[in-house]
């Protein structure tokens, strides 16, 4: 536009009046509605309104401009041809017709008016139909990473909310269980003592005046004692809390540790966990504990993962850490005892150290506990 006006410009210095300021402040004028033109994004009606408006008020000042310069300022009406098929999204075969207008007399001649429209028209093509798709594109794209990113934010926080609700839900019954444990005994064990220590203190006064009465008591009292210890037998059995609840609170708070040491952590579990038995909730729990403090000390991560999912037959239990890994594992007394353990349980285990540290536990479900 600077380049075009500069045309009207020349055109006036041959007249003796020279550059008037009116056509100056025309100018400027022009220049601000058409920079705000093509400024405003015009993707709802006001945004449109307002883009017509301008446009709308280059076109007049362009009239003004016209009359007062003469032919020196038609170059610039040139422009706001283009700029017109732009503003409408005009098909792209509509961009070559303005090129006839080099047959129109102007400043510069047909030769370099037909190069200067050539030059417009094909700057305009590439602006509509290979530059704008282009930053249309980057823009949606750019939209889009933005929701995956927030998706995965609120993933990574409900997962953290999910964990904290898991272990404060974990430890919450592990201490009813100790409650009803402690209140079981106090109303087994309490009375039993408590009738046992009366009888006892009979006997000590009948033992020298009844000796056969007081065998009968201490007798008693032996028999009572035996029924005691049977009943708090029967009463740990019951209230005992399952391996699975402790391996899973204690998962949890080796996360919590990670996570207070600036380390993320967490855990995922799929399939059905109550298939993993005991024996097997021991070995995963002792080879996470060897790996999440390897992890720690070694790798410089960022976040680890513990995954537990559990297949038809199987149970795939994988520590991941994001850290620096190293070309070969040196394999010391603590990724010994973690495949040990894995191989009493009949398992293996797989160690990734390329892309961080991975530790890969395979351990057979028991066929008794799947029935």
């Amino acid at each position: 536009m600077l380049v075009f006006a500069s045309c009207g410009f020349l055109e006036l210095g041959d007249k003796e009046t020279g550059v008037s300021v009116l056509v100056l402040l025309l100018v400027s004028f022009f220049l601000a509605a058409m920079s705000a033109k093509n400024a405003i994004a015009g993707k709802n009606i006001r945004e449109r309104i307002i883009k017509t408006v301008c446009f709308a008020a280059g076109g007049i000042i362009l009239a003004l401009l016209i009359g007062i310069g003469g032919k020196g300022f038609i170059i610039l009406g040139f422009f706001y041809v283009y700029e017109l098929l732009s503003l409408f999204g005009a098909p792209c075969g509509l961009y070559f017709l303005p090129v006839l207008l080099a047959f129109v007399q102007g400043p510069l001649g047909f030769a370099a008016q037909f190069l200067i429209l050539v030059m417009l028209t094909v700057c305009y093509l590439q602006q509509e139909y290979v530059i704008e798709p282009y930053r249309q594109q980057l823009r949606e794209e750019t939209v889009l990473e933005q929701r995956l990113k927030r998706s995965m934010e609120d993933r990574e926080q409900a997962s953290k909310a999910e964990m904290k609700k898991n272990m404060l839900a974990a430890g919450n019954k592990i201490l009813e269980e100790r409650s009803n444990l402690a209140q079981a005994l106090h109303d087994k064990l309490g009375h039993n003592i408590n009738g046992s220590i009366y009888q006892l203190e009979a006997i000590k006064v009948l033992m020298e005046k009844d000796p056969e009465k007081s065998k009968q008591m201490t007798q008693a009292v032996i028999d009572q004692l035996r029924t005691g210890m049977d009943e708090i037998r029967a009463i740990l059995r019951k209230e005992r809390p399952e391996r699975k609840e402790l391996a899973l609170l204690q998962l949890y708070k080796l996360c919590e540790d990670c996570n207070d040491k600036g380390v993320e952590a967490e855990l995922e579990t799929e399939g059905d966990i109550a298939l993993i038995d005991d024996g097997l909730w021991e070995v995963i729990l002792d080879n996470a504990v060897e790996a999440l403090s390897n992890s720690m000390k070694y790798s410089k991560c960022k976040k680890i993962i513990i995954s537990i999912k559990v297949m038809n037959r199987i149970v795939k239990c994988s520590i991941k850490d994001d850290g620096k890994g190293c070309l070969t594992v040196k394999e010391g007394m603590g990724i010994s005892g973690m495949k040990m353990r894995a191989r009493s349980a009949g398992g293996s285990i797989d160690i990734e150290s390329m892309n961080g540290f991975t530790v890969n536990m395979l351990l057979p479900l028991n066929a008794a506990e799947k029935s």
